[in-house]
């Protein structure tokens, strides 16, 4: 499958059109931002391991019954996948609390949250992505109902119910993570995006070493060898 068309350059991927039109593929980059565009960088060798730890992942729900856009790893940093209208909502899913919510909230950071929390975020850079509720989704025309709310919401919840077991046998503590989805050709809601430490939040389980995109946010170095270090993890389960 070859790329024709650039349709799309995001802060994490380029988004090309092939021969298929209702195939796309996503080109991993290298680059680094944090805080809406505010920090930024480049880490060489982090849009491959991004692209192999998704790969890894949407095997993984696709094999528990989750509908993703995944269609197979083109090379280390190109996969391949089907087209989809991305529903501009960031599902964040939180099991402990840190980031943002401990900041607006003041829940102390590392509490582990009583129930899993779902909270939607509007994918608007400009505004900064600010938080959703159902009356903001409806009015802002991001879906046609509020059931395809509850969906989003009931598979972000299916979703967590797979990867924070998985994670916990490799010695990961799945703290948050935020999900995209969108709609295929037939009107069916899926999962799109990725999957990897740049939107997904992982402590080590015995150090509580933070093995994700925090590591560049907060300034600790060794980004790269936090992502491969959960590379290997899941290739060698």
């Amino acid at each position: 499958m070859e790329k024709t068309n650039l349709l799309y350059e995001g802060k994490a991927k380029k988004i090309w059109e092939t021969e298929d039109k209702n195939l796309l593929i996503s080109e991993f980059k290298d680059d680094l931002t944090a805080f809406n565009g505010e920090k930024k960088s480049n880490e060489a060798g982090k849009g491959a391991l991004n692209n192999k730890i998704s790969t890894e992942l949407f095997k993984l729900l696709e094999k528990k019954g989750i509908n993703t856009h995944f269609k197979e790893m083109l090379d280390d940093n190109n996969m391949l996948h089907k087209r989809a209208d991305v529903i501009m909502i960031e599902v964040i899913v939180r099991n402990i609390a840190t980031g943002s919510l401990s900041k607006n909230l003041g829940i102390e950071d590392g509490k582990i949250l009583p129930f899993v929390l779902v909270e939607f975020d509007y994918k608007n850079d400009e505004l900064g992505d600010p938080k959703l509720n159902d009356q903001h989704c409806i009015i802002l025309e991001l879906v046609d109902n509020v059931e395809e709310l509850d969906i989003l919401r009931k598979v972000a919840r299916e979703i967590n119910d797979i990867l924070k077991p998985y994670f916990a046998n490799i010695g990961l503590n799945l703290v948050d993570f935020k999900l995209e989805f969108g709609k295929d050709k037939d009107g069916n809601i899926m999962l799109v995006d990725e999957i990897s430490p740049d939107n997904c939040r992982f402590w080590d389980i015995k150090t509580g070493e933070k093995m994700d995109k925090d590591r560049f946010r907060q300034g600790l170095g060794g980004l790269k060898v936090a992502y491969e270090e959960v590379l290997n993890r899941i290739l060698a389960k």
